[in-house]
């Protein structure tokens, strides 16, 4: 975890797992940095997507793992405040 106030780890867990992990930690830490990460494709278009709707800031989204394990995004993600 880099600076993040919270991990939230969702790999090997498929939609709508990581988005209502997000919408949880919204309401129980507003204003909170988290990571999320997730090996979902389709978390690559539902995280931005959901930050847009949410009022959330999505400050990066980068691929992670390496050549001989599965590849994976870290979203590091500011969510909104109450």
């Amino acid at each position: 975890m880099s600076g993040a106030d919270a991990e939230l780890d969702y790999r090997g867990q498929r939609c709508p797992a990581p988005i209502v992990a997000l919408g949880r930690a919204s309401r129980s830490t507003p204003g909170a940095v988290v990571e999320l990460l997730a090996d979902d494709p389709a978390a690559e278009f539902d995280v931005p997507a959901w930050c847009r709707l949410r009022g959330a800031t999505l400050l990066s989204a980068i691929e992670a793992g390496g050549a001989d394990t599965a590849t994976w995004r870290v979203f590091v993600i500011r969510l909104p405040e109450a």
